[in-house]
């Protein structure tokens, strides 16, 4: 291919050398230039005629005459060769282009800075845009380059009506005469783009290694309570020694430090909480809770926010009066409970008080707290045996579940009583007593005026009844595998229970496989697919009426906990039969198109936790915040009269509430946040 011709001039003028803003004389201007010709197709390669550079009016403006200064003393460059005269015969005009191509130096050539400005040695000292710059992302030209007269120089925009005045997108000069035309602007390359960084997967912290991380480290080691580090994960296998703060294992925070205000709280985009597991299990390895009895007049509480005494809490005047760590207000030391402080202000005998010691301890209650005497838990065992559920196999494996969460491994705990009912159209119950051989059945049809037909026998001691209890249950699918009964009356099966656990609290299991149209809570099928996808879809998801809410509400009241096991084959409505045990503080297990062989499994290990696990009726729970930060929300299966204490029908040990709080005013920084 034909390449570009280097650029022609006169040699350059000598003289003494010319600041900045002068003007040459007329004469000393290059009289003529010849521009290196383009590249062309062989086919159509031309002669070409020179073009010259026409002498500029000394009357232009600053920036016109600077820019003839830079074009006419070849500023930073070294000079060409002499110019060569035109072939013979090149008359033809032809537009012509300009061009920046490598140049050896004129033996004539200035020194460096001989033109008053710095010398330029390579093209990074050049301006962004100089036509020698290096662009980034372009690879520079190697050598010195030329500035062709004519060209673009390092200077300001020339003004509107200057003969220099470009307009984008021109890239060529018409020559008529002697006098050049100068074309529009050369068009500029599209900005280069980097590539965007990709990240590293290498670098990105995976959830399983931190737990591997997390779980070497306390593994190996104890966590203690008193260092103010971040806490093991929920999923690791740890040790916790008490030192004053609560065992992650009852409480957690969702964020390890706490903004001091609400605005600093929204600029995270992080929730702050809390998660209460009251009743948590420990590790084999720790040791157990403490429980301290202080008599009739209870423990030891601040006056004005009624915290329970605690390690964080502060005693000054000699032990006379202490410092609540959560409103900080001063009280009195009751006369039985005083001690003298040593040198740092701690009482004589904190070691030998776990109040004062351990951040997780229990108190005895006292009578103000105890709505009837405590006795042991009865679990009442409500199953359906209506022909779906039997057909289906779920009656059979509920009773085969029953039997081996009574009597299989660690059983029920110490105390516990049993009862046994089957329900369809009509509630059936059943007489366990250990002076029977068997067990005896007495029928209800009156479901719209339901009672207790035994008065005892109904909930036993299910050891002292094993012989009673076991072939009733080996026997219960056989006895009703002719029921062609689709019916289940739960809403009835609900109130009877509640009439028999009166007063002594306890819980309810109940299995079900239909949903149920008759009796006491009937309700009706409203699974209608045109409201599927539509914005009437989220009524589906709302309870039908308030008849189960209204008596979980009762359970409530009576220390009863309701867990449901569910068994649908076709539509159940979960969202309104689900009420008893998001009220109660109970559970809600679901075995879609239960299948024995498949499903049998699953239900028997289920069912053998939730009886096996710890278990308390009746309770309340309050969460107190430090001044500063209030409980704005409660999130579980729980029950609330009020916006401040939390109502359980029955607690176990994985039952758990979660807590949003909210900034009622500004932290003090220097002070610690508590929570009990």
């Amino acid at each position: 291919p034909q390449g570009m011709l280097p650029p022609q001039a006169r040699p350059p003028m000598s003289g003494p050398p010319m600041n900045a803003g002068a003007t040459l004389p007329p004469q000393q201007y290059p009289q003529q230039m010849q521009y290196p010709q383009p590249m062309q197709h062989p086919h159509q390669a031309q002669q070409q005629r020179p073009a010259y550079m026409p002498p500029q009016s000394q009357a232009s403006g600053a920036m016109s005459s600077l820019t003839q200064q830079m074009g006419g003393m070849n500023i930073g460059q070294q000079q060409q060769p002499p110019a060569q005269s035109p072939p013979p015969g090149a008359q033809k005009q032809q537009r012509t282009r300009r061009a920046y191509v490598s140049a050896s130096p004129a033996p004539n050539a200035a020194p460096a800075g001989a033109s008053g400005y710095p010398p330029v040695n390579n093209a990074a000292q050049q301006p962004q845009g100089y036509p020698g710059a290096a662009q980034t992302g372009y690879p520079s030209v190697g050598g010195p380059q030329t500035f062709v007269p004519g060209a673009q120089a390092p200077a300001p925009a020339p003004a509107p009506g200057s003969p220099y005045a470009r307009s984008p997108g021109g890239t060529q000069m018409q020559a008529t005469g002697q006098h050049a035309q100068y074309p529009q602007q050369m068009a500029q390359p599209a900005p280069f783009e980097p590539p965007k960084p990709r990240i590293d997967p290498n670098q990105l912290p995976t959830p399983i290694a931190v737990h591997a991380h997390d779980q070497e480290l306390y593994g190996s080691q104890p966590y203690s309570t008193a260092t103010k580090t971040f806490v093991p994960i929920a999923c690791t296998e740890y040790t916790a020694i008490d030192e004053g703060n609560s065992n992650p294992r009852f409480v957690r925070l969702t964020m390890n430090n706490i903004p001091k205000n609400a605005e600093l709280l929204k600029a995270t985009h992080l929730p702050l909480g809390m998660v209460v597991q009251p009743l948590a299990d420990l590790a084999a390895t720790e040791e157990p809770i403490k429980l301290i009895d202080f008599g009739e007049e209870g423990p030891i509480r601040c006056l004005r926010c009624k915290t329970y005494i605690n390690p964080h809490m502060t005693f000054i005047n000699g032990g006379k009066n202490f410092v609540c760590n959560m409103c900080r207000h001063e009280n009195d030391v009751p006369e039985d409970y005083f001690c003298n402080l040593d040198m740092v202000g701690r009482r004589l005998d904190r070691e030998m008080r776990p109040e004062l010691r351990c951040g997780t301890v229990e108190f005895v209650a006292t009578k103000d707290f105890i709505a009837r005497n405590p006795v042991a838990a009865s679990f009442v065992f409500a199953v359906d045996v209506t022909w779906n559920a039997v057909q289906s196999g779920m009656v059979a494996q509920a009773a085969a579940a029953i039997k081996a969460a009574l009597y299989d491994g660690a059983g029920l705990p110490a105390g516990a009583k049993v009862g046994i009912i089957t329900y369809d159209r009509s509630v059936h119950f059943y007489s366990l007593s250990a002076q029977l051989e068997q067990a005896q059945m007495m029928v209800v049809p009156d479901i719209l005026d339901v009672f207790v037909p035994i008065h005892e026998g109904f909930v036993v001691d299910a050891n002292e009844s094993r012989h009673v209890i076991e072939p009733l249950l080996d026997s219960l699918a056989t006895m009703f595998a002719s029921n062609h009964t689709a019916e289940p009356v739960l809403g009835a099966v609900v109130q009877v229970a509640h009439e028999a656990l009166r007063g002594r609290g306890g819980k309810l299991f109940v299995f079900q496989s239909a949903l149920p149209t008759f009796g006491p809570g009937s309700l009706k099928q409203r699974d209608d697919a045109k409201l599927h996808n539509t914005d009437k879809e989220k009524t589906l998801y709302e309870a039908q009426d308030a008849f189960y809410r209204d008596w979980a509400v009762k359970l409530v009241e009576e220390g009863v906990c309701c867990s449901m096991y569910m068994f649908p084959a076709a539509y159940m409505d979960a969202a309104t039969l689900s009420q008893l045990a998001t009220v109660t503080g109970g559970e809600v297990y679901s075995y879609s198109a239960f299948e024995g062989a498949r499903d049998g499994r699953r239900l028997m290990a289920d069912l053998r936790a939730d009886v096996g696990r710890t278990y308390g009726s009746n309770a309340v729970l309050r969460i107190r915040t430090s001044d500063g930060l209030a409980v704005d929300e409660h999130y579980g299966n729980l029950f609330m009269r009020n916006h401040v204490d939390v109502e359980l029908g029955g607690v176990t040990s994985d039952t758990a509430v979660g807590a949003m709080l909210r900034h009622d005013g500004k932290l003090d920084e220097t002070q610690d946040v508590y929570f009990q």
